[in-house]
C-alpha cells in the first residue's frame, strides 16, 4: 500500500523475577519461545536486565526495516529508560505521534507505532492506553522506577496470559509458552475444575480463567503494574456502555450517516500497512462492508472465503457474487470432512484452550490460503455485538407476552416445561419463557444444561453455574433494555472468549494478522448510542423484521444489495450429518475410545450420546464436540499421548 505505518503483530514472552536473577532464565524464556514462532516468523530476540527477560517474535507488518523488538526508548536526558514488547496494531499512531511531538517534545528514530506506545506512557502515565485506537497486549518495563506495566486492548483482540509463582511472574501471548516455564516460574500445572465445568457449559473457558489453575489471562480493558516480588495491581480502564440516544424523527439519516463515516474512518486506519491488505467474505452484510470499504483504499483487493461442498452449509456462490460486486479478486477454500478431521489435533494445539466452535476449522483453512497472498486480513467480527445482530437478540420480544405472568406462573410454566419430552415443539419457549434474563442468557453459546452436565461430568458441581461468570456482568446493566444487557453481556463472554480467541489463534497459527474494524473504540461510541427499535425490528409499521436494523441502513449503497438484508450465516459447517454420517462418526468413536479422561468424563456416557446422535431426532452435535475438542485438547497437553504434526508451511516474503 505505500502508507508509512508502522509495526508487527507478534509473540511475546516475560518474566519478572523475584529475586534479580533474570540472567538464570534467559535461556529457558529463548527456549520457550518456539511456541511463538508461528506469531511472529520474521524476527526473534531477547533483552534482559537483573529482575526482567523480555522474548520476542516479530510478523513484520508496519515500519520493516526498523521497529525492531524488544524496543528501546526514552526521552533525550534518558534514553533507553523503558523496554517494551508489543503485539498488535495502533490505528491513530501517526495522530498521537504528531501530537506527542507537538505538545511534549519527543522524539522518534522509527516510523512505526511502538515508540508511540512508549512516548504515551511516559508522558501520560496509565491514561495512555485511554488514547490508543487499536488492537494490543503490551508490557512496559521501566528500568528506572523498575516497575512493569501491561495492558490488553479493550475488547481483547489480542490475548496476554499471566502466571505468578514462587520465583516471579510470567506474561506471554499464549499459554504454552507458560507451560513449558512452569518450574522457572514455580508454578503447578494442576487443571482447574470449575474452569472444566464453565468450558464444557459455555464451549470456551471464560476470561481470566484458563483449564490451567495457576494460569489466568489479563482481561480484556484491563492493565496491570507489577513490581518484583509483588502480587500484580490489576485496574480496569474501559468499561462499555450503552447510553442509548434515541433517533431524533426526521434526522434519522444523519444517524445513519454518522455510523457509515465511523466505520469508513476505522477502515481507513486499519489498511495502513506496509504490506498487502486483502479481507475475509462470508455472504453476510458485515465482512461484505469491510470488504467494499476496503477496495476504496486497495484497488487490488483480494478476498477470501471457506465453504464445504454439502448443499446449505456454504455461503462460496454469495461470497462470490458480492467479490464480483465491489470489484475484488476473490480466492474460495473448499474444505472436506477428511481435512476437517485430519486438521483438528493441529487446531487445537494452537488454540490453547479448546474452544468448541466447528467454524474456526474453515477459518483456519482460510487463514492459510489467504497466507499464500497476503500478509494482513481485514474481518467483521465484532458488528453483531456493536449493532445487535444475533437472532438471539430478538428472544426478548418473542417473550414479552411471559413478563406480564405473576411470578408464580412463570416458574409453573418452567414446572411444565420440565415434564415435556426433550425436542417436543415449544418446550424450549416455555422453559425460557418462565425464567428471567440473568437465568436464561448465558451470552451467544450454551452446550449442557444442568441434567446433562451431570451425566457426562464425573465431578458435577452444581454450584459452579454459568453465573459465576455472568451475574457480575449482568450487575453493571440493571436498568439497561434487555438487547443492550445481552450486548453487553456478550462483549464480554461470547465476544472475547469465542469469537475473538478463534479469530486470533486461528489466523496467527498462520502467520497472519487479522484486523477488526468493527471494534474500534470510535465505531463502539457510535454504536453503544443505537436505540432497541433501530437494532431489533419486529416487521410492525412498515419496518421489515430484521436485526441490525441501523447498520443496514447506515451501508446502503456500500453493501450490494443482494447482501443487505440477507440473514446472517457466517461459516456453517454441516457438523450435525457428519457426526450422524460416515464422514465424522467412526473418527469421533475412536477420539472417545482413546481419550483419558475417564477420571473426568463419563466416557460410556459420551458414546450413548453419540449413538443417540446418530439414531436421530435429537441432535446432540453441539454438546458432542464440546466433548472431542476437550478430549482432543486432554490428549495433547495432559497425557502428552497425541503429538500433533505441526506444520510450518513456507510463505512468500515479500507480499
Amino acid at each position: 500500500m505505500g502508507i508509512e505505518v508502522a509495526n508487527s503483530v507478534c509473540g511475546l514472552l516475560g518474566f519478572l523475577t523475584n529475586d534479580g536473577t533474570s540472567d538464570d532464565a534467559v535461556a529457558r524464556v529463548a527456549d520457550a519461545m518456539h511456541c511463538l514462532r508461528h506469531r511472529g516468523p520474521d524476527e526473534h530476540g531477547t533483552w534482559h536486565d537483573d529482575d526482567l527477560v523480555f522474548g520476542f517474535n516479530r510478523l513484520s507488518i508496519i515500519d520493516i526495516a526498523h521497529s525492531h523488538q524488544p524496543l528501546r526508548w526514552g526521552p533525550p536526558e534518558q534514553p533507553g529508560r523503558y523496554a517494551l514488547t508489543f503485539n498488535g496494531e495502533i490505528y491513530n499512531y501517526l495522530e498521537l505521534r504528531a501530537e506527542l511531538a507537538e505538545q511534549h517534545g519527543a522524539e522518534f528514530t522509527t516510523e512505526g507505532d511502538s515508540e508511540t506506545i512508549v512516548a504515551a506512557f511516559h508522558h501520560w502515565g496509565a491514561d495512555a492506553v485511554r488514547r490508543l485506537r487499536g488492537m494490543f497486549a503490551f508490557a512496559i518495563w521501566d528500568t528506572v522506577e523498575r516497575e512493569l506495566f501491561v495492558a490488553r486492548d479493550p475488547f481483547g483482540i489480542k490475548p496476554l496470559f499471566m502466571a505468578t509463582g514462587s520465583a516471579g511472574t510470567a506474561f506471554g501471548s499464549e499459554k504454552k509458552s507458560l507451560l513449558e516455564l512452569a518450574d522457572v516460574i514455580g508454578i503447578d500445572t494442576d487443571l482447574d475444575p470449575r474452569a472444566v465445568e464453565h468450558y464444557t457449559v459455555l464451549q470456551y473457558v471464560p476470561e481470566p480463567e484458563t483449564l490451567h489453575r495457576q494460569i489466568r489471562r489479563l482481561e480484556s480493558g484491563c492493565h496491570a503494574r507489577l513490581r518484583p516480588g509483588k502480587e500484580p495491581e490489576i485496574t480496569r480502564y474501559f468499561r462499555p456502555t450503552f447510553p442509548v440516544r434515541p433517533f431524533a424523527a426526521g434526522r434519522e439519516q444523519d444517524r445513519y450517516r454518522e455510523i457509515a463515516e465511523a466505520l469508513e474512518d476505522s477502515v481507513a486506519k486499519h489498511m495502513r500497512a506496509d504490506v498487502t491488505v486483502g479481507s475475509f467474505l462470508s455472504g453476510g452484510i458485515d465482512s461484505t462492508a469491510i470488504a467494499a470499504l476496503a477496495k476504496q483504499h486497495n484497488p487490488d483487493l483480494i478476498t477470501f472465503t471457506a465453504g464445504f461442498e454439502r448443499a446449505g452449509y456454504s455461503e462460496v456462490d454469495v461470497a462470490a457474487e458480492s467479490a464480483a460486486a465491489i470489484g475484488a479478486r476473490h480466492i474460495v477454500r473448499v474444505v472436506s470432512p477428511t481435512e476437517f478431521a485430519a486438521a483438528i489435533p493441529e487446531i487445537v494445539w494452537y488454540l490453547d484452550d479448546p474452544v468448541a466452535d466447528p467454524a474456526l476449522v474453515p477459518l483456519w483453512f482460510i487463514a492459510r490460503e489467504a497466507r499464500k497472498h497476503v500478509k494482513v486480513v481485514l474481518s467483521g467480527e465484532g458488528a453483531d455485538e456493536l449493532f445487535g445482530g444475533y437472532t438471539i437478540y430478538r428472544e426478548p420480544l418473542s417473550l414479552k407476552p411471559f413478563e406480564y405472568l405473576p411470578a408464580p406462573l412463570r416458574r409453573a410454566a418452567g414446572k411444565i416445561s420440565d415434564r415435556i419430552p426433550e425436542g417436543t415443539r415449544g418446550k424450549s419457549l416455555l422453559h425460557r419463557g418462565s425464567m428471567t434474563l440473568e437465568e436464561r442468557y448465558y451470552g451467544n453459546a450454551r452446550s449442557f444444561n444442568d441434567a446433562q452436565l451431570r451425566a457426562v461430568l464425573r465431578d458435577f458441581r452444581p454450584e459452579w453455574t454459568h453465573q459465576d461468570v455472568t451475574a457480575p456482568i449482568y450487575a453493571q446493566s440493571a436498568g439497561w433494555d434487555p438487547v443492550a444487557r445481552m450486548q453487553h453481556l456478550d462483549l464480554f463472554t461470547w465476544l472475547r472468549g469465542d469469537i475473538l480467541v478463534k479469530a486470533d489463534k486461528m489466523t496467527m497459527a498462520n502467520s497472519l494478522e487479522l484486523r477488526v474494524p468493527f471494534l474500534d473504540t470510535e465505531v463502539f461510541r457510535v454504536a453503544s448510542q443505537v436505540p432497541l427499535d433501530q437494532k431489533i425490528t419486529s416487521g410492525r409499521k412498515g419496518v421489515p423484521a430484521t436485526t441490525k436494523y441501523a447498520l443496514r441502513q447506515a451501508l446502503e449503497g456500500i453493501v450490494p444489495p443482494h447482501v443487505l438484508h440477507r440473514a446472517k450465516l457466517g461459516f456453517p459447517v454441516p457438523l450435525r450429518h457428519w457426526l450422524a454420517g460416515t464422514e465424522l462418526y467412526d473418527w469421533a468413536h475412536e477420539v472417545i475410545t482413546e481419550s483419558g479422561t475417564d477420571h473426568l468424563l463419563d466416557k460410556a456416557a459420551v458414546t450413548r450420546m453419540l449413538v443417540e446422535h446418530r439414531a436421530g431426532p435429537i441432535d446432540h452435535s453441539r454438546r458432542l464436540w464440546t466433548v472431542l475438542c476437550f478430549m482432543i485438547w486432554h490428549g495433547i497437553f495432559v497425557e502428552q499421548r497425541i503429538t500433533p504434526q505441526i506444520q510450518e508451511p513456507t510463505y512468500p516474503v515479500e507480499l
